[in-house]
């Protein structure tokens, strides 16, 4: 037997608001530190490789853990792994807030301050892997089929506002501090856990277990398994190559670069946030949603590798962001369409895992592939984008 998310009849009504604004404040926090990297690690005196570790360790542990922890949700419920998930993300965020402002002070050196980042983001990686699988799963529990995908878009737009917020914040602190905009954010994955603890349904009942545990090899899910990864590696590949590129490419100095920076990721936030809503008005099977918003995407990331200047690579983003919006929720309504109830938590963890797998090879790439030219990152981006949609086209292998 497992725990499914589904309420009694005496239980109070399935809300999404409680997933909606945690994962907001959740994703504002995490793109405050985003903003920041690629200057960050210039002053700490990081090579930018390094920067890319500190984000592929977040996703080591991300792709490693999902699947436990969608399985989890599945025995244990949805509520307590998600309190766990977010409990444990808001603790490490803020050791990471108070490690950058000791090492911004203190200048311990470099492998000190590579050292700290690492543990930090290994520990942040290691309990939101457990968020966006069982999220998912919630969501399928209580929506049917045919709902999925714009209840799962409206819980993506939650977290693409948070997107839009996060560099916001960061670019108007940053040029006081590289730390204050991480100490201002700190406190909102804390809220998230507040929010979650009193606004999820204390009640859940058991439902019954499938046979054979959902495996990462199962045929019903290798086609959003392949596109999470895909998307996850091109949305981690742009968020880290961006610092550098404003600085680089552009010519601007730090604090212009993470001001810079800081409005191209807003505007993905306003991109996703614009595109996901949309598809509350669309009856489109996720099939569709996929292939058109990964030529949509390709398209901006491809203007992108052009980019001479702020307002061109801006556009680049807000086009690519807006292709993304469509599929990041429909390849997780395509996931839970293809199993069923007590098959959900595993399904969601295992499609996880290979986001964070994307997760882990999209920062190491890029910044290889960045040290031989700052525009191969994008091309890579835009030509991946381009097999996905064909690989929708075609349809099932």
């Amino acid at each position: 037997m497992s725990l499914s998310a589904t309420t009694d009849a005496a239980a109070a009504p399935f809300s999404l608001r409680p997933l909606l604004l945690s994962n907001f404040g959740c994703m504002m926090a995490m793109m405050a530190f985003v903003a920041v990297i690629g200057p960050l690690v210039r002053v700490l005196g990081l090579q930018e490789w390094q920067a890319g570790a500190t984000v592929t360790i977040s996703g080591v542990l991300w792709m490693a853990l999902a699947t436990f922890w969608g399985r989890a949700s599945d025995r244990l419920g949805r509520r307590t792994i998600l309190l766990i998930g977010v409990g444990g993300f808001a603790f490490f965020y803020l050791v990471l807030a108070l490690f950058i402002d000791y090492a911004l002070l203190a200048k311990p050196g470099v492998l000190i301050a590579f050292a700290g980042l690492m543990f930090c983001r290994a520990g942040m990686g290691a309990f939101f892997a457990g968020v966006p699988g069982t999220a998912n799963a919630l969501v399928a529990d209580h929506v049917e089929p045919s709902r999925r995908a714009g209840a799962m878009a409206t819980v993506g737009a939650s977290m693409a506002c948070g997107v839009v917020l996060g560099p916001a914040v960061a670019a108007m602190m940053v040029g006081k501090s590289l730390s204050l905009p991480l100490y201002a954010t700190a406190v909102l994955p804390l809220l998230a856990f507040l929010l979650l603890f009193f606004g999820l349904p204390k009640s859940e009942r058991r439902v019954a277990s499938a046979v054979e545990p959902v495996r990462l090899n199962d045929a019903r899910i290798r086609r959003p398994m392949v596109v999470a990864f895909a998307t996850m590696f091109c949305m981690a590949t742009t968020q880290i190559v961006i610092g550098f590129y404003a600085l680089d490419r552009l010519g601007l100095p730090p604090g212009e670069a993470a001001r810079a920076a800081g409005v191209a990721l807003a505007l993905v936030g306003i991109a996703l946030v614009v595109s996901q809503t949309m598809m509350r008005y669309i009856a489109w099977r996720p099939e569709r949603l996929i292939l058109i918003g990964a030529l949509v995407s390709a398209l901006g990331f491809g203007c992108a590798l052009l980019a001479t200047s702020a307002p061109v690579l801006w556009s680049g983003y807000f086009i690519g962001a807006a292709g993304m919006g469509w599929i990041f929720p429909s390849f997780s309504a395509l996931t839970a369409n293809a199993v069923e109830a007590g098959e959900q938590g595993a399904a969601a963890g295992a499609v996880a895992s290979a986001q964070g797998f994307g997760n882990v090879v999209g920062p190491m790439a890029a910044t290889l592939l960045y040290d031989l030219s700052p525009q191969l990152p994008y091309g890579l981006v835009a030509l991946l984008l381009v097999f996905v949609a064909l690989m929708m086209w075609r349809g099932p292998a």
